[in-house]
């Protein structure tokens, strides 16, 4: 971006892995174990996993395997990423972001495809407080880019999704922000190839500013 964008809206609801959470180290090192335990090429996965639930990417990856299956070895590769935070650090910009939403009261909340675990874990490790309206694995039906927990999030702060700004990284997030009807912050150097409204490089690139009804965010 050349120029500052403004962006304004009722409630934020933010991803976290990649938006809030750089857990990229981690992510690798599970999905690669796994992708050499099923004989797959690790760097094919890694473009699948970002932004889903673990059942979802192995459902793209194993075409026709019994999704009982997935869901079991997700929940082991849940407690996986839960027991290893080595490398966990918060985006840059992501400490004094939440701040400044908790300080102005701006309705916010973190919509996962973490579990509760991995996302108090996660979140923790990175020295970042969680966002009291949380959306995690556990409360969906089906996985981002399915815009459920989007609209969920919104559901739960009262707001319009019309009304609403989506922070993410991943392709399936952005698109499941898309489908929810909301506006896209795109963060990271990932999320540029997936058509967000606006991009920043990390959360040092946007200023929050409360108004009447609502938050102005100068993005770039």
């Amino acid at each position: 971006m050349t120029a500052t964008a403004v962006l304004t809206a009722r409630a934020l609801l933010l991803d976290m892995d990649g938006t809030l959470v750089n857990s990229d180290a981690v992510v690798e090192r599970i999905w690669r174990r796994w992708a050499d335990r099923h004989g797959l090429d690790g760097d094919e996965v890694m473009k699948v996993v970002h932004g889903r639930q673990g059942y979802a990417s192995m459902a793209l990856l194993l075409p026709g395997r019994p999704m009982a299956q997935n869901h079991a070895e997700n929940a082991r590769m849940l407690a996986e990423e839960t027991a290893d935070m080595e490398g966990v650090v918060a985006i840059p910009g992501a400490g004094s972001f939440l701040a400044a939403l908790r300080a102005g009261s701006v309705p916010h909340a973190l919509v996962t495809s973490a579990d509760v675990a991995l996302s108090t874990a996660r979140m923790g490790a990175a020295g970042l407080a969680l966002p009291d309206v949380r959306v995690t694995a556990e409360s969906v039906g089906a996985s981002k880019p399915d815009p459920e927990g989007f609209l969920k999030g919104a559901a739960e702060l009262g707001v319009d999704p019309a009304d609403c700004v989506v922070f993410e990284d991943s392709g399936a997030g952005i698109q499941a922000g898309r489908a929810a009807g909301m506006r896209v912050v795109g963060v990271g150097s990932r999320a540029g190839f997936h058509g967000p409204d606006v991009v920043v490089r990390d959360l040092t690139e946007v200023r929050v500013e409360t108004v009447d009804g609502g938050v102005r965010l100068h993005v770039g």
